[in-house]
């Protein structure tokens, strides 16, 4: 194999030692990240004086090391399956480069709608004041007991007990909107 690899041009073995070295860190991140290990990148951060730094701040950046890792992935593998095939040592260059960054912006777009998807689980029932939800179970007139009512908040949709104010029941399946809440309870009037 060594006598393989000396035999190539020099620039096609600084290609195939960037994209094995490039390949096998990509590999590592992956794994790493399915088994939830790798989940916190650095970001590279250039500040107006000059001084560049590195960040903990996620994957969801263009300089991240992620992004350059997969940029690496794609300039190199493209420099090596495009060798044989594209003469000019320039439109090589430009395919690569091409190739670095449409692999870094799948990436970048990837972790951006991924991002989207977490949530912090956290509810806050005070946050419900003024929203309109529907009638689960049926609220009791005048504050004489609780009903339910479904309410989606934070893309979740929470059961939380209602009670009214109203001289009249409120069926279910009614809308309705948050007025106060006390304590775990909401005070709901009909829309």
């Amino acid at each position: 194999m060594t006598t393989w690899f000396y035999s190539l041009d020099p620039t096609l073995q600084i290609l195939w030692v960037m994209a094995g070295l490039s390949t096998l860190i990509f590999a590592i991140q992956f794994v790493m990240s399915i088994i939830g290990i790798g989940d916190a990148d650095a970001d590279i951060d250039f500040n107006a004086d000059g001084d560049v730094g590195l960040d903990d701040a996620g994957a969801g950046s263009l300089l991240s090391i992620r992004s350059i890792v997969n940029f690496f992935v794609g300039f190199s593998w493209m420099g090596i399956c495009g060798w044989e095939y594209i003469e000019s040592p320039i439109l090589l260059t430009i395919a690569s480069i091409a190739m670095g960054v449409l692999m870094s912006a799948t990436f970048l777009y990837i972790s951006r709608q991924m991002m989207k998807l977490q949530s912090s689980g956290n509810f806050d029932i005070r946050d419900c004041a003024g929203k309109t939800c529907d009638v689960y179970l049926r609220i009791p007139a005048s504050g004489t007991g609780t009903g339910k009512v479904q309410i989606s908040l934070n893309g979740s949709i929470q059961e939380l007990d209602a009670r009214t104010d109203s001289s009249q029941a409120i069926s279910s399946g009614s809308k309705v909107r948050v007025k106060e809440v006390i304590g775990q309870t909401l005070v709901v009037e009909e829309v």
